[in-house]
C-alpha cells in the first residue's frame, strides 16, 4: 500500500494540551494505533490547527492558557458539528462531564484513566460517529 493511500485511511486526531510532555505522550499512543497527529497548545491554536488538519476526533484538554476546552468546544462545534471531541481532564467527575457535555463534548476521560480508557473510547466514538 502506498504512503498517500495509507494516510488516506488512517484517522486524523487532533490533539490539544498545554504540556508538550503530555502531547507526546498522546500522539505517541495514537500512532501506535495508526492514527495521525496534530498537535496545540491552546484552544485559540487548536481551532487554527482543526481547520488546516480536518480532524476524525479531537481530544482536547480542559485546563489550558489562552482558550481553555469547554471555551474551545462551541468553536469546534460550530466548524465541526459531528467531530467527537474527548475532554481530557484531570477534573473529571459527574459535575464536570455533564456541563461538559452540556457544552458539546461527546465523552471525558480522566488523565489519571488515560492509558486504559482514552484509545478505547476514541475508538468507540469513531464507530458511534
Amino acid at each position: 500500500m502506498s504512503h498517500l493511500a495509507k494516510r488516506v485511511l488512517a484517522k486524523r486526531v487532533l490533539l490539544v494540551d498545554d504540556h508538550a510532555s503530555v502531547r507526546k505522550a498522546l500522539r505517541d499512543l495514537f500512532e501506535r494505533a495508526g492514527y495521525e497527529c496534530a498537535e496545540a497548545e491552546n484552544g485559540v491554536l487548536a481551532v487554527d490547527a482543526a481547520e488546516q488538519f480536518d480532524p476524525d476526533i479531537i481530544v482536547l484538554d480542559f485546563s489550558m492558557p489562552v482558550m481553555n476546552g469547554l471555551e474551545a468546544t462551541p468553536l469546534f462545534r460550530k466548524k465541526f458539528p459531528h467531530t467527537p471531541i474527548i475532554m481530557f481532564t484531570m477534573f473529571a467527575n459527574e459535575a464536570f462531564s455533564k456541563a461538559a457535555v452540556a457544552a458539546g463534548v461527546s465523552a471525558v476521560v480522566s488523565k489519571e484513566n488515560a492509558s486504559s480508557q482514552l484509545l478505547p473510547k476514541a475508538e468507540w466514538l469513531l464507530k458511534s460517529s
